[in-house]
């Protein structure tokens, strides 16, 4: 290995998947990642699968945070709602409460809060919908990270909230050149390839590059990679990320102290 030249969080959202938990998939995922994004009830998520995932991510050594996400179970969160911004952060502030007492009662404690899916791509761009998200942890704590898409207003809105934050990109997610996430409508959306989301997850830390769907580059300062548990194959996806990056003398570490 050759000399850590950079660190970087390797984050993935856990917990939704009860098949993954069941099989084993979950827990091969731990042994590669540094921190779990644990759902918390809203798009998915129960009592049951918080408890088991967050022993899961304490016996793994992996920082464990908040993944809350639009209260819409039938659609895995990833249908945008109409929802007022007070609703937003009700929502917001019951998911993540919820996570946090199950995680104390287990000897754990909340590193972070990453919304999930619809709800973290309409926080992107809209600054009312991130200040919700904001205000839903506030209500809970304040000395949490929350985690938003790398260059996006939804970081400076969390700064304003007075959190620390983390800059998020993708290792199997496709970008637009204007360095959002491309659609997941579009068939070439998601990196399934263990060897290409690993390339690219390199290029993001090493470069700060990302190369979008027209074929340009795109900027971008990540702390934190995430790898999400749902894709097909996610654990090999996973193990060749870590894998490539550490090679690379990249360590890897988790959100505290960001």
């Amino acid at each position: 290995m050759k000399g850590l030249r950079w660190k970087i969080d390797l984050n993935c959202d856990m917990g939704e998947i009860p098949e993954a938990i069941a099989d084993g998939t979950q827990e091969a995922l731990m042994r590669s990642i540094t921190s779990a994004n644990v759902a918390c009830g809203g798009h998915a998520g129960d009592a049951e699968t918080m408890r088991t995932t967050v022993k899961q991510a304490l016996r793994a050594g992996v920082a464990i945070g908040a993944h809350p996400g639009y209260p819409d179970r039938e659609n895995f969160g990833r249908l945008e709602l109409k929802m007022a911004p007070t609703e937003v952060t009700e929502s917001v502030y019951e998911q993540v409460e919820a996570l946090g007492k199950i995680a104390e009662t287990c000897g754990a404690q909340l590193v972070h809060v990453k919304p999930h899916g619809a709800l973290y791509n309409q926080a992107v761009k809209n600054r009312d919908l991130a200040a919700a998200i904001a205000e839903g942890v506030a209500r809970w704590r304040r000395d949490v990270v929350l985690v938003g898409l790398a260059g996006s207003p939804m970081l400076d809105v969390f700064r304003e909230a007075g959190f620390p934050v983390a800059a998020e990109a993708f290792a199997d997610r496709r970008y637009e050149p204007d360095g959002t996430l491309r659609s997941r409508k579009f068939e070439d959306a998601l990196i399934r390839d263990p060897e290409e989301a690993a390339h690219q997850a390199l290029g993001m830390v090493e470069r700060g590059l990302v190369t979008a769907s027209d074929g340009s580059k795109v900027k971008l300062a990540a702390q934190t990679i995430c790898i999400h548990g749902d894709t097909p194959g996610a654990s090999k996806i996973a193990e060749q990320v870590a894998r490539t990056l550490q090679q690379a003398g990249i360590a890897l570490s988790g959100l505290v102290g960001t």
